[in-house]
């Protein structure tokens, strides 16, 4: 009996595990990685691309798992596991690494001090109804005090005094200091704290009576760990310039000479006369202005003339 057709029909459905290659496909374990630095084969890329890309997926999931098989393993709840090697490319990341969050001023407090962090749980006992309750939030054992139906009162208390009232107003009081400190915490690590914004008005301030003198601070005496001030660097054009940038600059030059002129000498319009009426009244009427003026000049020839009918007379 001739099985030759059999055994060539199940090779050609179930390939070897053996992947061979004219260069052997480079597999990193720890990043799960295979390359293939072989070049595509032509012919099988025109007549069948999908094909074609099937079969060099297939060889890399195949190097990649007789690779993962050579591997130690250590058992687990799920079956044996692969003790990955370290990877062997460093692949790029898309973002660079996240900056460690600074400590708030408790946790530094805390470190100073030797305190330890103790996390609480989220469910407390209630002995009341015997099952766990919520410590914070709805229906939460911070707010019993709101929600008894008797409460003792101080002895000398107020007359209107509610201690329901008392008990919300102080709950409230704790997390509006909560959320103060929880911005303040914010606004430190981002550097814009009051007294972040205090050490840099102080280093304006003194930059600013730096270059107040008359030698532009040179000779001053500088304070102990004082920051150098960066002055403004100047531009200067290039020797040599297109002909077409010259011209412009030259063209922009006159336009703004132009304008100058024209904001600091304006040409006396031909209703207004040389002579400045306003100012020639006021220095005649010894700054009384123009009716006293004329008053006093209708007065007097009034008077002269009535002296001189009555010498005649």
């Amino acid at each position: 009996m001739d099985v030759s057709g059999i055994l060539a029909s199940h090779a050609a459905k179930y390939k070897s595990v053996t992947v061979e290659k004219e260069t052997p496909l480079e597999v990193d374990a720890g990043s799960l990685m295979v390359t293939d630095l072989n070049p595509i084969d032509e012919e099988s890329y025109n007549a069948n691309l999908e094909e074609h890309l099937q079969s060099l997926a297939r060889d890399g999931a195949q190097a990649l798992f007789a690779s993962l098989f050579t591997l130690p393993t250590r058992p687990s709840a799920d079956g044996p596991l692969a003790q990955l090697p370290p990877p062997t490319y460093q692949l790029p990341r898309a973002k660079p690494l996240p900056k460690p969050k600074p400590p708030t001023k408790w946790e530094v407090f805390a470190s100073a001090k030797g305190i330890q962090k103790k996390v609480r749980d989220k469910k407390e006992w209630d002995e009341e109804k015997q099952e766990w309750v919520n410590r914070w939030g709805r229906d939460g054992k911070n707010k019993q005090l709101e929600d008894q139906w008797i409460t003792e009162v101080p002895l000398h208390a107020d007359v209107d005094f509610d201690p329901r009232k008392v008990a919300r107003d102080e709950r409230k009081a704790r997390v509006a200091k909560n959320e103060k400190q929880r911005d303040q915490n914010l606004a430190r690590a981002a550097g814009k704290g009051p007294r972040e914004e205090r050490k840099r008005d102080i280093e304006k301030t003194l930059a600013t009576t730096r270059i107040s003198t008359a030698s532009m601070g040179k000779f001053d005496k500088k304070l102990d760990g004082e920051k150098k001030v960066r002055g403004v660097k100047r531009k200067f054009d290039p020797t040599e310039a297109p002909i077409d940038h010259e011209k412009e600059a030259s063209l922009a030059l006159i336009s703004r000479m132009e304008s100058d002129s024209k904001k600091t000498r304006r040409e006396p319009q031909p209703e207004e006369s040389v002579l400045n009426v306003r100012k020639a009244v006021r220095f005649a009427s010894k700054g009384r202005g123009g009716i006293a003026l004329g008053r006093e000049s209708a007065g007097g020839r009034g008077r002269g003339r009535g002296g001189r009918g009555r010498g005649k007379r």
